[in-house]
């Protein structure tokens, strides 16, 4: 049976990572990024290579730590606690998970410029407002010995200042999963405005070249590169979810304890404190499975799709209770740009969407439950 506690290793990374994140990416932090029309900030990325997120799901071999989905995921957790952003899903997690499915000397390279710091990576998947890969219709058609692409990517989460991209496209083969210079020609990326204030653009490939050399595992056969990946970006997105929940939570329960009317804090009402606490109990269970879904993948990964998709269904679902109750229990400001809970509610609302939405995960937990 997989233990659900956190190891004297896990609690000390999530100790550091918090003390790091509460001193340089607060909520503040993302407000100031908002306010000056930044989406992002190289500095605070270069800070987290340095302590060594990047190569967290790199091998030693290629130049990272190695240290697997569970310790992925608490550093997820706390930044979604303080709604840090970074290029840290896309590059540390889907793209280094893809990237050493069948490592060899080029993905080994760019598994090492990932842990130095020096690639970042977006992946290019939705063509509609879904997430459905197996249905891309954008054209690889053979070109003489190599392709050229052309269509439109949507929804590329950090696709605007990622130095190169995954991107998938059907060959007369099947789906075959691309890793381009975001450079080449015929790459043109438009940002697009999101309401979590993070790097998310509108990719157009128009008749891009592409070798062999650019296939990223075979020909035909993306999924084998791409559904350990997608696992692993699931599983840390419900984490960052899981860290959201429990931030929202705290300046929840702050409120209640500080804002008084009838002379006495709102929160010695017996109805608020039944609502926080039905919110407690939702955030602890789905801590405890995203913590599973983490250790299965580090340790039987071809088992771990029920419990990532139930992980990331659950997120979903507490990150918009809690959103929903922290807005209600805080009464008009919650709802004001001046105050920091609609921050939460826009992140909360953006990461339900990526990588599977709630219904898509609920469908697979159907499927493995009989139904």
């Amino acid at each position: 049976m997989v233990k659900l506690v956190e190891t004297t290793d896990e609690i000390l990374l999530a100790d550091t990572a918090r003390g790091f994140l509460d001193r340089a990416a607060p909520i503040a932090h993302l407000r100031g990024l908002r306010d000056a029309g930044q989406v992002g900030d190289d500095a605070l990325w270069g800070e987290m290579v340095a302590m060594g997120w990047a190569g967290v799901l790199v091998p030693e071999a290629q130049g990272g730590s190695d240290m697997g989905h569970a310790a992925a995921g608490i550093l997820a957790r706390e930044m979604g606690r303080t709604l840090a952003t970074s290029p840290f899903l896309s590059t540390a997690v889907i793209a280094a998970t893809a990237l050493r499915q069948g490592v060899d000397s080029r993905s080994g390279d760019r598994l090492n410029q990932i842990a130095s710091g020096q690639l970042r990576y977006a992946i290019a998947l939705d063509e509609t407002s879904k997430f459905a890969p197996t249905m891309a219709e954008m054209q690889a058609r053979r070109d003489g010995n190599g392709f050229r692409l052309s269509g439109t990517k949507r929804f590329v989460v950090d696709g605007a200042q990622a130095d190169r991209l995954l991107v998938l496209a059907r060959t007369d083969d099947g789906l075959t999963v691309f890793d381009l210079p975001a450079g080449r020609a015929g790459i043109t990326r438009h940002v697009t405005p999101a309401i979590d204030s993070r790097d998310v653009a509108r990719i157009d490939l128009a008749d891009v070249a592409a070798t062999g050399d650019d296939v990223l595992g075979k020909v035909g056969d993306a999924m084998a590169v791409l559904a350990p990946a997608f696992q692993a970006g699931q599983a840390a997105l419900a984490a960052e979810l899981s860290g959201l929940t429990s931030g929202v939570f705290g300046m929840t329960v702050g409120y209640l304890k500080e804002r008084k009317q009838f002379g006495v804090p709102i929160g010695a009402f017996q109805t608020l404190q039944h609502r926080a606490a039905h919110l407690w109990c939702e955030t602890e269970i789905t801590a405890a499975a995203v913590l599973n879904a983490g250790r299965l993948l580090d340790t039987t990964p071809d088992q771990a799709e029920l419990a990532v998709s139930l992980a990331k269904a659950r997120a979903t679902a507490t990150a918009q209770l809690a959103v929903q109750e922290g807005v209600q229990m805080h009464g008009g400001i919650g709802m004001t740009d001046a105050f920091d809970m609609g921050f939460f509610m826009k992140r909360a609302r953006v990461a339900a969407e990526w990588l599977g939405d709630y219904g898509y995960h609920a469908a697979i937990v159907a499927r493995h439950r009989g139904f």
